[in-house]
Formats: C-alpha cells, structure tokens, sequence
C-alpha cells in the first residue's frame, strides 16, 4: 500500500463485528476536534466509514443485510470486488479531498476489512486481496479493536434484531485470525484491547494517538 504523503492524518479503525468501531470513531472524532481548536492552523476532523455512503455503499449494504441474493454476485471474490470498487470512490471523492485540505480523516472499516473478510470465506483469496487494494493509500495509523469473536458475538446478539451476512462466530473466529496476521505485516497496526469497558478503550486509543501524532495537551 502508498504511505499517505498529504498534509492530513489518516485513521482507520477495524476489527471484528461488535468490537465497538463506531462508537470509538466517534469518542476520537470528539478528542480530537476539542485538542485541535487550540492549535494555530485548527485542523478539521472528518468521520466516515465504508461502506460508504455512494452508489457501491449503498449496493453492499444491500448485501449485507442479504436483501439480495449472495450467489447472485458469484461469491466471496465479486463481492470483495464491490468493497474495492467502493473504497475508491470513497478515496477520491471524501478522504485524498480532506487530506489535501491538511484535515484528519478517521473511517470506520478499511482495506484491511476486505482481506481479513474475504480470505475468512475463502483462504485462497489472501494474495489476490492484498494484491486489489495494494495501490491504495495505507492509513497513518490503524486501530486494531482486538476483541474475541465469542465475546463480539455476545455484544451483536445483545444489541441487534438482526445479524448480517458475516455474523456467524465460525466466520468471526476466521476473521479475527486474519486481523492477527494483518497487524504483523503492516507497520500501520495498532492493537488496543478491545474488551475493556468504552471508556477504558478510549483512553488506551487517545495515548495512542497523541504519542503517533506528538500531541501535547
């Protein structure tokens, strides 16, 4: 993957369904918005999350949700297709923009979701997964939300109606090794346990980014 050289910071948060992404993209989103305010050029903070919100994002959702038919896309590799086709639209049109501006983009869910998912349903797919998302930009910093697959399954089933198409705790188990081979080949990974309580996570996340990123409160 390219190293980020525009002015802006880029964050990505992954790891298992029910680790708490999305809160925890919100609580850092607040942080440092609060921590920016004060600093001479008062940077802006961009939160989003793949899938996005464009044409892909909305087809994949779909899919998820399994309102049409898996097969119908001829499995694992066309609908990791879709993630990637979607992640560069993503790219160009909201997070290269804000980086330009000097801004700190944080997403829930990156490249790294697309192998670690993909290769869980189908093991030969690893290579040609990293190989579809090697041209794109690899995040400053990756937070890792290292949470056991039965311990998110619990949180999912507490919390949802419904589970979508990869909330299965065998597909989970698979997952969460894939993330553990990821975060020992890319230098981006930081792992913060995942199973504290929120605000505990919070804090471990805020270290971690105030010491990448040599901000002094």
């Amino acid at each position: 993957m390219k190293k980020n050289s525009y002015p802006g910071k880029f964050i990505a948060f992954e790891g298992l369904d029910g680790s708490g992404q999305s809160t925890q993209v919100e609580r850092l989103a607040k942080h440092l918005r609060r921590i920016y305010k004060d600093l001479p050029n008062k940077p802006s903070v961009y939160a989003t999350k793949e899938p996005s919100t464009g044409v892909f994002g909305g087809f994949i959702r779909e899919g998820l949700r399994e309102r049409w038919r898996y097969g119908q896309i001829h499995g694992p590799l066309m609908m990791q297709a879709l993630f990637v086709a979607d992640r560069a639209h993503h790219l160009e049109n909201e997070i290269i923009p804000n980086l330009i501006k000097g801004n700190t983009v944080i997403t829930d869910r990156y490249a790294f979701s697309t192998i670690a998912y993909g290769a869980a349903e189908d093991r030969e797919l690893w290579d040609c997964l990293i190989a579809m998302n090697k041209t794109f930009l690899e995040p400053d910093i990756t937070v890792f939300l290292k949470a056991r697959p039965e311990s998110s399954m619990n949180r999912m089933k507490k919390s949802r109606e419904h589970l979508e198409l990869y909330e299965k705790e065998a597909m989970l188990k698979r997952v969460f090794s894939n993330y553990v081979k990821l975060s020992q080949i890319y230098k981006s990974f930081r792992t913060v346990n995942g199973e504290c309580s929120i605000s505990e996570v919070s804090r471990e996340i805020r270290a971690v980014i105030e010491k990448e990123f040599d901000l002094k409160q």
